[in-house]
């Protein structure tokens, strides 16, 4: 019998079937990959296994004995701990807090240890050589890398008998995910069934024994990773044959330069950026993480105030605000790292979020235009293929993916010509990833101009007409066509970090 087995589980929000029949089994001393679309019901099948929801039908067993958590702290005292990629921390603790939460230790006058505190989570990091993250720092100072890292920590503290790693390498540099995925592999050894939720394929291949494949809320099929092609992955994921990820790399660059910056300077995270775009470009950043790549796109776009020369259309700018930055003068606008955070308002209506950069010019004398409002949603929805029920349903009910497509659609509405996309495809399904690609292909081919970074090499080599590579906070190199390549870009990101 497996040590955690799932049959017939179903689970209805409304009229939307978000699991039908779903069954599931993995084996302790196992990692057993989860993968799927975004709707495909995976999220809904760990917010099971952890007590966030119930099933409407079905059952669960673990370890040989009906398992129905109520609730999340019963899940955990189970032995079921997640890491969900939407993060769970509370901002204004430190890293040590957040960690131990609940399960404080105590001074003989029960009050909380701080210094034993500390010394647990030294022991912790040093025990699976987490990457090194001060234990008092608060979380509120954290990158999103940084912040997913102790979302780990905190759950792994508990030492759960099933670990769920949901997209837990999407924002992580690629040491980082090195280090997760041998912390995967060295915690199923241990005895410990690991179910690992990605995207990214080449993770599956590299740390998963087994993997479950979820369409349209049920199991289309469980199979051994090494005797599974990718090909066979995708299109059991998607129910077709996917021709090609990546779309033809046709050039669509002008001369004109449309967003120059010069000697740009914030501290000592960016130390004189130099670079153009140009036109009808996509233009990479490239470089290992936290070299500058996320503090230029918030300068550029008006959240962090730089120094330096920025110009637009040949004329400089000053860019105090993202408000500066939307103007029909500037038309610059970002796809920020974090959708769910900074992208979205997820308690509000498909239509509110789309409309919501444009809505002084759906107004007349006050009042909103309801025709004009309800054609401008309709043809976002229709462009960016958005899966919903209905405008009206919050964004927050939406898959990551189509939430990502809410997020770029907002943006096309204010007519930016600009775009600065941080992590676009972040945990979204390689069907939607594929849609996106085309959009951005056809988007430069009708005159827009991108600024593209990925946590994922790859997307930036296939999607970049160039690449500049950052390290240390300046362009240490600006690779072209056939030059494009892993190696180059690791080469120039380390050169320069070993030369500083």
């Amino acid at each position: 019998m497996a040590y955690l087995s799932a049959s017939g589980i179903t689970r209805r929000f409304g009229g939307v079937v978000a699991l039908d029949g779903a069954d599931f089994a993995a084996e302790a001393g196992e990692v057993h990959a989860l993968l799927g679309e975004n709707g495909a019901g995976k999220s809904t099948f760990i917010k099971v296994l952890t007590g966030a929801i119930h099933a409407d039908q079905g059952e669960l067993v673990l370890d040989g004995r009906p398992f129905a958590p109520h609730n999340p702290i019963q899940a955990a005292g189970a032995g079921v701990a997640a890491v969900f990629q939407e993060l769970s921390l509370v901002p204004d603790m430190t890293v040590a807090q957040n960690i131990w939460f609940r399960r404080e230790p105590r001074s003989p006058l029960r009050t909380i240890s701080s210094r034993r505190l500390r010394n647990l989570t030294h022991q912790l990091f040093t025990r699976f050589q987490f990457p090194p993250i001060d234990p008092d720092r608060v979380v509120r100072s954290l990158s999103i890398a940084e912040r997913q890292v102790v979302e780990i920590a905190k759950a792994i503290s508990a030492n759960p008998r099933v670990l769920i790693l949901d997209e837990a390498t999407s924002a992580l540099s690629p040491s980082e995910v090195s280090w997760l995925l041998g912390l995967a592999r060295r915690l199923a050894q241990e005895g410990m069934l690991v179910i690992y939720i990605s995207h990214r394929l080449g993770e599956v291949q590299q740390v998963a024994d087994r993997l479950t494949i979820f369409r349209n809320g049920h199991n289309v099929g469980t199979r051994l990773v090494r005797e599974t092609s990718e090909d066979e992955v995708v299109s059991l994921m998607l129910g077709r044959r996917l021709e090609q990820l990546y779309p033809e790399k046709r050039s669509s660059v002008r001369e004109d330069v449309v967003l120059r910056v010069r000697d740009l300077h914030l501290g000592h995270r960016l130390r004189g950026v130099d670079l153009d775009l140009r036109e009808g470009e996509i233009l990479g950043i490239g470089g290992l993480q936290g070299q500058g790549q996320l503090e230029l796109f918030l300068s550029l776009f008006g959240v962090l105030h730089a120094h330096g020369l920025i110009e637009v259309g040949g004329k400089p700018v000053k860019i105090r605000s993202p408000r500066d930055a939307f103007t029909a003068r500037i038309g610059l606008a970002l796809v920020p790292e974090d959708r769910q955070n900074q992208g979205l308002l997820l308690p509000k209506s498909v239509r509110e979020n789309l409309t919501l950069a444009v809505v002084r010019t759906l107004s007349r004398f006050g009042f909103i235009d309801f025709g004009a409002e309800q054609h401008l949603v309709g043809e976002a929805v229709r462009s960016l293929n958005i899966a919903l029920r209905t405008p009206e349903q919050p964004a927050g009910s939406l898959s990551g993916g189509n939430q990502q497509k809410v997020v770029v659609a907002k943006l096309l509405s204010a007519h930016c010509r600009i775009l600065l996309l941080y992590d676009l495809t972040r945990g979204v399904d390689v069907g939607t990833k594929s849609e996106i690609f085309r959009l951005m292909r056809q988007l430069v081919s009708e005159g827009y101009s991108i600024l593209f970074f990925s946590t994922d090499m790859q997307e930036l080599i296939h999607l970049s007409d160039r690449v500049a590579v950052l390290s240390d906070g300046r362009v240490a190199a600006l690779l072209e066509g056939n030059a494009i390549t892993e190696e180059r870009i690791i080469r120039a990101s380390i050169a320069q970090v070993e030369a500083a």
